[in-house]
């Protein structure tokens, strides 16, 4: 099983979801690093290369996780948000985009 790394303010992210969320989010997560699929998942090439979008709905509304599995070492996980809009915010899309690429420059510098 994959360990999973959150990239800047993610893991903070994902704790101020609603508990329902967070639960489903983190469910989704750990299938993840089991080497399986989401439940309910697209790709996001706009983000990065590989990088897939977690898509959790319950009461309290849609929430997004931006994430990246393949890596050998690990899970990453580079953003989560609520979802106000049928379309993904350019603030949410520029974050992601952001740390992946941090996440590709620490990769080269570790030489990961």
């Amino acid at each position: 099983m994959k360990p999973i790394h959150f990239v800047g303010t993610s893991r903070e992210d994902i704790r101020d979801l609603p508990d329902s969320a967070q639960e489903s989010a983190g469910f989704q997560l750990f299938k993840v690093q089991q080497g399986k699929e989401a439940d309910d998942w697209k790709p996001m090439p706009t983000v990065g290369s590989g990088v897939r979008e977690i898509r959790v709905r319950d009461e309290s509304g849609a929430y997004r996780v931006f994430y990246v599995a393949k890596f050998e070492e690990a899970v990453y996980v580079l953003h989560v948000f609520e979802k106000r809009s049928q379309k993904t915010a350019r603030a949410d899309l520029a974050l992601g985009q952001s740390r992946y690429a941090d996440l590709l420059k620490w990769r080269r510098e570790e030489g990961v």
